[in-house]
């Protein structure tokens, strides 16, 4: 790894800058109010390059790598944009782009990188089922060969981008479990389209990152041809985990990038106001466990660094991937929770923002993974007996 700041991820960092400042804190708490999701945003990520950073070039993509994702989102996240820098990529310019480009046919590469790569398509990822959740090997909708088609049969929950996405890759079970051997084997991904009259989608109503649409996906005979299986019939788990690391490594660069945004806005706000006489930074109380905080923040940020690199190196990572994870969503959570008690009573108004920060950097303890499912793996890669 080396740590020396290169012309472009200079000039990455400089642009994912520039795009927060045009969609900073006002124009998100406008959208969270409102319900509405921030195309205006995604569109000039689309003018950057942004969507199109994992793309290879033949595709119309710039062909980089998780490390600049990485930075890019982290960049957005702390300068303005919170959990909006990485939701609105980690979908389909990570996790979809990741998934087509390293397992997709030439057919599906071709139809589908360059559309992602140019913002013009949108994908939803149908993972969590409400009765399996975070145990994957559980899902339960099917896929059953019929001729040279598949038939699909579930239903999915917290499907972010389901209301508008243009595709779905959808994770089901093509043999049940209790007829493959391994709980890992019998699984495939399919590339669905949205339109399609068999799929019914309802919004679930929540807390927080209300710009976009978090939904319930109903599955009903929905049938897709064999082209659509993405990877090879029964082995699709694999295809999963090659998608699940950038995912990870995305939420990782959020917990740490809301932490700055919340810290350096809390540092700026008590070094103005003042109680008793002096600016309320100026006592310990306050100022320390913002720093002890955002000390935190950036040794998860070189840990984040070196999954990202294993992960572009084609190294095996996911030791790396959840203690990135684990520990930038705990340093970021403090870091907000932290920043907020610096403001007083005005953390808890809207106008503020930190209250909205505070609501979307919870989420990153709950999703893609628990901080639980986070501790398991690493716990057992130190030695730990197998608890799932």
């Amino acid at each position: 790894m080396n740590f020396e700041s290169t012309e472009e991820r200079s000039m990455i960092r400089s642009t994912a800058a520039d795009v927060a400042a045009e969609y900073g804190p006002e124009y998100w708490r406008e959208k969270e109010e409102a319900g509405e999701f921030g195309q205006e945003f995604w569109d000039e990520l689309a003018a950057a390059g942004f969507h199109g950073l994992l793309v290879p070039p033949e595709y119309e993509g710039a062909g980089m790598g998780i490390q600049e994702m990485g930075l890019v989102m982290e960049t957005l996240c702390a300068e303005g944009c919170g959990m909006a820098g990485t939701w609105y990529l980690v979908l389909t310019a990570g996790m979809a782009a990741v998934g087509i480009r390293d397992n997709g046919t030439e057919a599906q590469k071709r139809t589908y990188l360059p559309d992602i790569a140019n913002g013009e398509r949108n994908f939803s990822i149908g993972i969590t089922e409400p009765e399996a959740g975070t145990n994957t090997l559980n899902v339960a909708t099917r896929a059953e060969k019929d001729g040279d088609e598949y038939v699909l049969n579930g239903n999915k929950a917290w499907i972010t981008f389901a209301d508008r996405a243009d595709n779905m890759i959808l994770v089901t079970r093509t043999t049940p479990r209790d007829e493959v051997e391994r709980g890992t084997d019998g699984i495939s991904l399919f590339i669905v389209d949205m339109d399609d009259p068999g799929i019914d989608v309802s919004p679930i109503p929540k807390h927080g990152i209300n710009y976009s649409k978090s939904c319930e996906v109903f599955i009903e005979d929905v049938r897709v041809p064999e082209e659509n299986l993405l990877g090879e019939e029964d082995d699709g788990w694999w295809v999963l985990v090659d998608m699940l690391n950038p995912e990870r490594i995305g939420f990782a660069a959020a917990g740490t990038g809301i932490g700055k945004l919340a810290a350096d806005t809390a540092i700026e706000y008590a070094s103005d106001r003042e109680v008793f006489g002096a600016p309320v930074g100026s006592h310990q109380a306050v100022s320390f466990p913002i720093t002890k905080a955002y000390a935190r923040i950036e040794t998860a940020a070189l840990m984040r660094e070196k999954a990202s690199w294993l992960y572009d190196q084609g190294e095996e990572c996911g030791y790396e991937t959840n203690v990135a994870k684990a520990t930038a969503v705990s340093a970021g959570i403090e870091a907000v929770k932290q920043s907020m008690q610096a403001f007083g009573g005005w953390g808890y108004a809207k106008e503020y923002d930190v209250e909205r920060w505070w609501r979307e950097i919870n989420l990153t303890r709950l999703a893609p993974v628990s901080q639980q499912m986070a501790y398991n793996h690493i716990g057992q890669h130190l030695g730990f007996p197998r608890s799932y």
